[in-house]
C-alpha cells in the first residue's frame, strides 16, 4: 500500500466490510482500527490477503481492562506489513463477565501463544482457538491475575484511574 495513512486503510476496510469499522484513530504515525467483534476475522483476512496491504507479520495480542466500562475489555492485536513498512493495531471489545472474541490464529498462526497468554492472564475466551489452555499459570490457578479486580494476597489493589472514577474495591468486584 503506497499510501500509509490510516484514512486510506480505513476507507479500504469500510468499502469491503461496511459496518465492521467502528472507529479509526491516528496518533504519531500509529493507526488503530476499532472493529466490531463480528467482523474482526474478515478484516484481519483482508489485511493479510490484499496484495496492496500485505500485513504479513503478527506482532502481538493483549487486552486492556476497564472495570468501570461496559464492555469491560479492549482486545488488541498489532500486525505489520514488512513490504510496505507499515503497521496497524486492531481493537475490538469484549464484555464481562464471560468475555469472548474470535481468534485470529486462523489468519496469523503466530497469534496462538499470545492469545493463550491473554486468556491465561485476563480471562478472555478466543473462540475458534485451536488450543486455549493455560500457558503461564498452573492449571489449578483460580482467577486471572491481570484483571484489575483480581485480589492478590487478600489485598484489593486500587489503581489511580479507579480513584478518579470514585470506585471502591467492592464496586470493582461487583
Amino acid at each position: 500500500m503506497s499510501d500509509s495513512s490510516g484514512s486510506a486503510l480505513a476507507q479500504r476496510v469500510q468499502d469491503r466490510y461496511p459496518g465492521a469499522l467502528q472507529n479509526v484513530t491516528e496518533w504519531r504515525g500509529d493507526v488503530t482500527l476499532r472493529i466490531a467483534p463480528a467482523g474482526i476475522v474478515e478484516v484481519a483476512r483482508l489485511l493479510r490477503d490484499d496484495p496492496a496491504l500485505g500485513f504479513d507479520y503478527f506482532l502481538y495480542n493483549t487486552a486492556v481492562d476497564w472495570p468501570a466500562r461496559d464492555p469491560r475489555f479492549d482486545v488488541v492485536w498489532e500486525v505489520r506489513s514488512l513490504p510496505n513498512k507499515t503497521r496497524v493495531r486492531l481493537v475490538c471489545t469484549a464484555a464481562a463477565p464471560d468475555p469472548h472474541v474470535p481468534s485470529l490464529v486462523p489468519i496469523w498462526r503466530a497469534a496462538n501463544w499470545f492469545e493463550r497468554e491473554t486468556w491465561d492472564l485476563l480471562g478472555i475466551q478466543f473462540d475458534g482457538h485451536p488450543d486455549l489452555r493455560r500457558i503461564l499459570m498452573p492449571d489449578s490457578w483460580e482467577g486471572f491475575p491481570l484483571r484489575k479486580d483480581y485480589v492478590s494476597f487478600g489485598e484489593p489493589v486500587i489503581f489511580s484511574d479507579q480513584k478518579l472514577e470514585g470506585l471502591e474495591p467492592d464496586a470493582i468486584r461487583g
